[in-house]
């Protein structure tokens, strides 16, 4: 199913290059890639993302791209050239949208296209934010709805929650790539995420990519921390 073999992306949210570098380089091979996101993006831009691509590991750019398809193609040929190994849209920008974002990524020289996925619903929400925003779905039902719109567009899978991995594999198949973040060890604090799992049950239920940031990077001993998940794992 994955396409890295250790399947740990460890977040890097930070606004700093020079941070962002240096976790790179203290957590080495015990991951499998980073990720980089907005908050990072936004302060460190194209250089800050080539800075830390130099310590030579897969980066998932965590944009979560959202606006009319014309400009998010756009973005994503502007983002080409930093060869990210994933890049994110938002699926609640909709089909034809996501079908631009394809085409864009498409254009890239070979060997230089990203995995293109599509951000489901944010672990940070659950069925009562639904609700307040009047959608009357079901967390899972939503999800779906979202993940198989994704599917349509020819992107290669979703970010979701631990919660969703079971039926958008059942639903998806094998080669549907499931980004899971919200990921917390065993007795980890879980922040501002509600709907978590720790690595081993997210790995066993099927998830493909497993983002962990705060337990990794938050720990005294950032290298050690993501030592301690890749053995859980058996890695």
């Amino acid at each position: 199913m994955s396409t890295f073999e250790n399947p740990v992306f460890c977040a890097l949210d930070t606004p700093s290059p020079d941070k962002a570098a240096k976790l790179a380089r203290d957590v080495g091979a015990a991951v499998g890639g980073l990720k980089l996101g907005l908050e990072f993006f936004m302060a460190a831009g194209p250089q800050g993302f080539a800075q830390v691509a130099r310590e030579g590991r897969p980066i998932f750019l965590d944009l979560k791209l959202h606006d009319i398809p014309n400009t998010v193609a756009g973005a994503v040929r502007s983002l080409l050239p930093l060869k990210p190994a994933i890049l994110n849209v938002h699926a609640q920008g909709g089909l034809a949208m996501m079908k631009a974002a394809k085409a864009a990524a498409d254009e890239a020289p070979e060997g230089g296209r990203p995995v293109m996925i599509g951000v489901t619903m944010m672990t940070s929400l659950d069925q009562s934010d639904l609700e307040r925003q009047g959608n009357r779905l079901t967390t899972t039902d939503y999800v779906r709805r979202l993940a198989e719109q994704t599917a349509e567009a020819g992107l290669e899978g979703v970010v979701c929650s631990a919660l969703e991995i079971e039926t958008l594999r059942a639903d998806l198949g094998p080669d549907f790539k499931l980004i899971v973040p919200g990921i917390r060890p065993a007795g980890a604090d879980i922040g501002d995420q509600k709907r978590v799992m720790t690595p081993t049950e997210a790995r066993d239920l099927g998830a493909d990519i497993l983002v962990i940031g705060r337990p990794i990077t938050a720990a005294d001993d950032a290298g050690a921390a993501a030592r301690a998940i890749a053995a859980d794992l058996g890695l």
